[in-house]
């Protein structure tokens, strides 16, 4: 129970935070796009066009979880967990997108020769995205970063604090030298730094929508693990791990158990165990005798 409140108190935190880091980003973002129409940077439009899709994946992410405050239904037995896992994997393709649009037009900007870029608004404009960016930053930091939710959040402000330290060198480059392809140069070494970080998202993001066995557990050991460790326990098949969220990882499995053994001590020692050991908190238990009552399903794939 003791846990259960410090998970709801973690949540509520991590909700805050994520709203104002919401709404600051998206103040700015206004700011930074007229800036970079008046400057004709593509350093500053670009990353105005990053901070809308961290505006709209912070919000998500704050709507993610004040969902998660709605306990299982009928419907939804697990809850709504998993729609924060969904909301990272939304954000990790959308920095694909945002970081492909980027590439684009520094190309187009590179080849056309657009060379009128203001560097003194951009340089203005820059340290004032910075400023916000590690304001945003300093508020997700203190929240739970094992949560994938925060963490792809996070990943989105720092592509946002590289966009804004890119105009700052940018202006200040063109203001000093007049070298005007350092801004389309600048805005596709910050895209390319964007597509690394949505690549961890998006991965870790699909292994867990996979319902793929967390990446730090190896399954294979379950079974040898028991058999060893929890007396009565003969044999242990149809071992399935998998994430809910980074948080609540889920087990089902079949235990043969010896004639005369005590069932109940036995599925208390497994879960015991399994918590203990490996971390899980939901496990199903099915206990046999002698044959597998799945025997029965010919196509049955489950593994053994």
């Amino acid at each position: 129970m003791h846990g259960s409140n410090d998970q709801a108190l973690a949540a509520n935190e991590n909700e805050t935070r994520m709203g104002l880091a919401a709404l600051i980003t998206g103040g700015f973002m206004l700011v930074e796009f007229v800036g970079g129409i008046i400057a004709n940077s593509l350093a500053l439009i670009a990353d105005a066009g990053h901070m809308l899709t961290d505006f709209a994946a912070l919000g998500l992410a704050w709507f993610a979880f004040r969902l998660m405050r709605h306990p299982a239904d009928w419907k939804r037995t697990y809850g709504f967990d998993r729609f924060q896992v969904l909301v990272a994997f939304a954000n990790g393709l959308a920095l694909f997108v945002i970081a492909a649009w980027i590439v684009y037009e520094a190309i187009h900007r590179l080849l056309s020769g657009d060379a009128h870029v203001i560097g003194g608004i951009m340089v203005v404009i820059g340290i004032a995205g910075l400023l916000v960016n590690v304001v945003s930053f300093l508020l997700l930091r203190g929240a739970d970063r094992d949560n994938l939710n925060v963490r792809g959040a996070v990943l989105h402000v720092i592509g946002d604090m590289l966009g804004s330290v890119a105009a700052l060198v940018a202006g200040a480059v063109i203001m000093i030298t007049g070298w005007t392809p350092i801004d389309p140069l600048l805005s596709v070494l910050v895209a390319l730094i964007i597509l690394r970080s949505a690549w961890f998202v998006v991965t870790e993001s699909a292994h867990i929508l996979l319902e793929s066995a967390p990446s730090e557990l190896d399954t294979r050991s379950i079974a040898p693990d028991l058999i060893g460790n929890i007396e009565g326990v003969d044999d242990i098949h149809h071992v399935h791990v998998w994430s809910l969220t980074q948080a609540r990882k889920v087990a089902t499995l079949h235990a043969v158990v010896k004639d005369a053994t005590d069932i109940e001590e036995v599925v208390r020692g497994i879960k015991t165990r399994l918590n203990r050991k490996f971390g899980l908190d939901h496990i199903t238990v099915e206990v046999e005798y002698r044959r597998c009552a799945d025997e029965i399903f010919p196509n049955n794939r489950a593994t053994s």
